[in-house]
C-alpha cells in the first residue's frame, strides 16, 4: 500500500510539472517580447501607464502606448514582428478566443511583418476602427488619420482589406507597392487603389532604414512622430508628452532627424492623406 501511495505521489508530481511547463509555453507562445524600446513607451495596468523596457513581455489584451518620442519593436513566438511609432495606441491580441487577431490599432501608426511558417501562409489580422486587414505573410504599414480613416500601404506580399463596419461592402486585395484609404462611412467600392507608389515605397524604405539606425544603441537619434494623439500626449504628432511613468528612469526627446519625414507626411514617420488622385 505504501509503495502504491508513493507511486501515486510521483505521478501527481509529474503531472503537475507537465502542466506547469505547458502553461509557461502557452504564455510564451501568446506573448510578445520588446526587442527595441526608445523614448516613452508604456503599457496600461489598472488604467495607469507603466514604463516598458527592452526584454519585457506584453500579454494578450494589454495596451501599448507611445509618447511623442516613443518607438517600440516587438516580436511574437512565430518570428513575426510589429513596430509601434510615436503617439500611438495599440491593443495586443484583443480577442483571447482567436490568436489570429494580432493587433487592434486605436491611434497612430504601426508597421507589421508576418513571418511565414515553413514557407506556408500564416493567417493574422490587424483591426482598426474602420478596417480589417487580413495577411498571410507580408510587410505592411497601417495608420489612423483623424480617427475616421485608415491608410494601409503594402511593402511586400499581399493583404486583404475589408470595411470594419459596412459588413456588405466588397473586399479589396492590395499587392506590394499599393495603398488604400478606408473611410468611416464610405464603401471600399468607391475608393481607388493607388498602384503608382514606387517613389513612395522607396522613400518609405529609406526612412525606415534611417529610423532603425537611429534606434540602435550606437545611434542616439530620436523617434519619428506618428499620427493621432494619446491621452496626455500633448496633441497630434508631437508636443509636450506625459510625465514620467511608474518605473521609468526618465527619457529624453532629442531633435527628430528631418530625413525620417516621408513624402506627404505632416510629421516624421506619420503617413497622411494620399494625393487627390488616390480616390476615384
Amino acid at each position: 500500500m505504501r509503495q502504491f501511495k508513493g507511486s501515486v505521489s510521483v505521478v501527481a508530481l509529474l503531472v503537475l510539472g507537465a502542466l506547469s511547463v505547458c502553461t509557461a509555453q502557452t504564455l510564451s507562445d501568446t506573448a510578445a517580447k520588446a526587442i527595441t524600446i526608445s523614448g516613452q513607451v508604456s503599457i496600461l495596468k489598472d488604467s495607469q501607464p507603466w514604463a516598458l523596457f527592452e526584454g519585457n513581455q506584453i500579454k494578450p489584451g494589454e495596451i501599448v502606448i507611445t509618447g511623442p518620442d516613443g518607438y517600440a519593436l516587438f516580436r511574437v513566438s512565430d518570428g513575426s514582428t510589429f513596430e509601434v511609432f510615436a503617439n500611438s495606441r495599440v491593443v495586443f491580441r484583443d480577442n483571447p478566443g482567436n490568436w489570429g487577431d494580432l493587433l487592434n490599432l486605436l491611434l497612430g501608426r504601426i508597421k507589421v511583418h508576418i513571418q511565414k511558417i515553413g514557407g506556408q501562409p500564416n493567417p493574422n489580422k490587424v483591426h482598426t476602427p474602420t478596417a480589417i486587414i487580413s495577411v498571410r505573410g507580408t510587410t505592411f504599414d497601417v495608420s489612423i488619420e483623424d480617427g475616421d480613416s485608415t491608410l494601409v500601404m503594402v511593402e511586400e506580399g499581399t493583404v486583404e482589406v475589408e470595411h470594419a463596419t459596412l459588413s456588405r461592402d466588397v473586399k479589396r486585395i492590395l499587392n506590394a507597392g499599393e495603398w488604400l484609404k478606408i473611410y468611416k462611412n464610405e464603401p471600399l467600392a468607391k475608393n481607388g487603389i493607388d498602384r503608382g507608389s514606387v517613389v513612395r515605397r522607396t522613400m518609405n524604405a529609406m526612412a525606415d532604414a534611417i529610423i532603425r539606425i537611429a534606434y540602435s544603441p550606437a545611434g542616439g537619434g530620436s523617434v519619428p512622430a506618428g499620427g493621432g494623439s494619446v491621452p496626455g500626449g500633448g496633441g497630434t504628432g508631437g508636443g509636450a508628452g506625459p510625465g514620467p511613468l511608474p518605473g521609468d528612469h526618465g527619457s529624453t526627446n532629442p531633435n527628430d532627424p528631418g530625413s525620417t519625414t516621408k513624402p506627404g507626411d505632416a510629421g516624421p514617420g506619420a503617413p497622411t492623406s494620399p494625393p487627390k488622385g488616390g480616390r476615384n
